[in-house]
């Protein structure tokens, strides 16, 4: 059996069909530009503008922004296409198995495990560790860290026993999802509302705390103490701190893992994954403009300033009067938190589902409740495995993991449409990524770049997690697989007519 074997489209496209026993169609391209914007927009908006202006771009973080923007652009010009042509839950693991056959797509499959399930847990974590801040610590440490860290007060040693609020937030959110596709958009729309208004507010109510004088000079000077470095100063500063940003845009690639719960995907689906980058493009400059203006650039190279509360910092320190905004902008992290767990989680059962139905992994992922149409089983074990990593193991462990597995899907998708463009010039495409293979070549290389810049530790620890992947596929998948039983594939897709 070929290693390289090939998923039929037609057979794909019949599997989408809105069947009794499919994914309901229920989303608009307002639902879809929602979830986009509620994968995006997190606490990277909170966090990563501080940290690029401080450590790279100064003012011009907002330029770094918009050299991100490209960036990201080019992945989701491909996306849109596959998105639009192959309306299949499953995302860049579905338009890999058509264009580069079954082990590329499970190796993506696989890697992507670590951009939503990993993710979450990431996440989730950091959303117990706001909440408590929020609350003034009235969570106890023992109950809001895991058993592998521990901290020293006055002479007393305190341990983690279990992640509590990550846990608490994780089941809302699954038992959300089971209950069905429609409601959880609908939840996340509100959220999205929230924290999208809490950002408007600052850029409006900060507009009038702009010092001029905190933007001159734009670019860093060279010279600069703490700023040596061709990727710390001046354009190089700005390509620094657009490496930095660029993890502020990770999770718009979320939106097409619910093609097939689109009404109109042709459609709808280009709209909701451009729509939602064009969107957060735009508040991300705004932000970082009035980040950089209200507070100095310098201020966010001290850790007691500039990192996880710089935002806070800024509206406490230069905005008088308007300390209740602090406090709404944690209300913010927390809710785009919130958002970005609810559509990681999604995403990655909308994957599993399709690799079920696929049989690479058991049936259990791909069984659907027969009231909601979700894909239950498969939400009750992503609980389970992100819930232990969540509740029992520290969040810096999963380091730059999620931003690998999400470039590396950018990669493949990008080379995707481009092989496609080529072995099947002539198939309908409601949605054409422009200036191909330019933009696809442009969009590969860039995340490459991407990919290269993480850190050495972490990229063993994905090399150690693909090669387990490899076993797993080789040991189970491979001989499960349905394109390993001829007809097999087509007489699944005709369950779904």
């Amino acid at each position: 059996m070929s290693l390289f074997r090939k998923k039929d489209l037609s057979a794909m496209l019949a599997s989408a069909g809105d069947g009794e026993s499919g994914l309901k169609r229920t989303l608009g391209a307002g639902n879809l530009i929602a979830l986009g914007i509620g994968a995006i927009i997190g606490a990277g908006l909170f966090v990563r503008t501080a940290a690029a202006a401080g450590q790279a771009a100064g003012p011009a973080v907002t330029i770094s922004f918009i050299v991100a923007a490209i960036g990201c652009a080019f992945a989701g010009l491909c996306y849109a296409e596959f998105a639009a042509m192959i309306p299949i839950a499953g995302s860049a693991y579905a338009y890999s198995y058509v264009t580069m056959g079954e082990l590329v797509a499970w190796i993506i499959g696989w890697a992507l495990i670590m951009e939503y399930a990993l993710g979450a847990a990431t996440v989730s974590i950091a959303w117990s560790e706001y909440l408590n801040k929020l609350l003034g610590g009235a969570i106890p440490y023992e109950w809001s860290h895991s058993p592998l860290e521990s901290i020293t007060a006055n002479g007393v040693t305190h341990s983690g026993i279990m992640n509590l609020p990550s846990l608490f937030i994780l089941l809302m959110l699954t038992l959300l999802l089971i209950k069905g596709t429609q409601e959880s958009a609908m939840v996340n729309a509100i959220i999205v509302f929230v924290k999208v208004a809490i950002v408007l507010i600052f850029i409006f109510v900060g507009w009038k705390f702009i010092n001029p004088a905190n933007h001159i000079p734009y670019l860093i000077p060279e010279g600069t103490p703490g700023h040596e470095g061709f990727f710390k100063h001046g354009w190089g500063g700005v390509l620094g701190g657009s490496a930095i940003v660029f993890f502020a845009f990770i999770g718009f690639d979320a939106v097409s893992t619910a093609a097939q719960e689109a009404k109109n995907p042709s459609r709808d689906m280009p709209i909701g994954i451009l729509g939602s980058l064009v969107v957060c493009t735009i508040l991300y400059i705004l932000f970082g403009h009035v980040l950089t203006g209200v507070a100095p650039y310098s201020d966010f190279t001290d850790a007691t300033k500039g990192r996880e509360a710089s935002v806070a910092y800024a509206i406490e320190h230069y905005m008088t009067g308007y300390s209740w905004l602090a406090s709404l902008v944690t209300v913010a992290i927390l809710a785009g938190f919130s958002s970005v767990i609810l559509v990681m989680l999604m995403g990655q059962s909308r994957i599993f589902y399709t690799m079920s139905n696929d049989g690479l992994i058991p049936k259990a992922f791909g069984d659907l409740h027969p009231k909601f149409k979700t894909p239950y089983k498969s939400n009750w074990i992503l609980f389970v495995f992100v819930g232990a990593f969540a509740a029992f193991i520290p969040g810096s462990m999963a380091g730059d993991l999620t931003s690998f597995g999400t470039l590396f899907a950018f990669v493949l998708v990008s080379i995707g449409v481009w092989i496609l463009r080529i072995k099947s010039p002539d198939m309908k495409r409601p949605f054409k990524t422009p200036l191909v293979p330019l933009v696809p070549i442009l969009g590969a290389v860039v995340c490459l770049g991407m990919i290269v810049a993480i850190d050495l530790d972490t990229l063993k620890f994905a090399l150690i997690w693909m090669i387990i992947g490899l076993v797993v596929y080789f040991a189970y998948s491979r001989k499960r697989s349905k394109l390993g039983t001829p007809g097999e594939i087509l007489s699944k897709a005709s369950d779904f007519n």
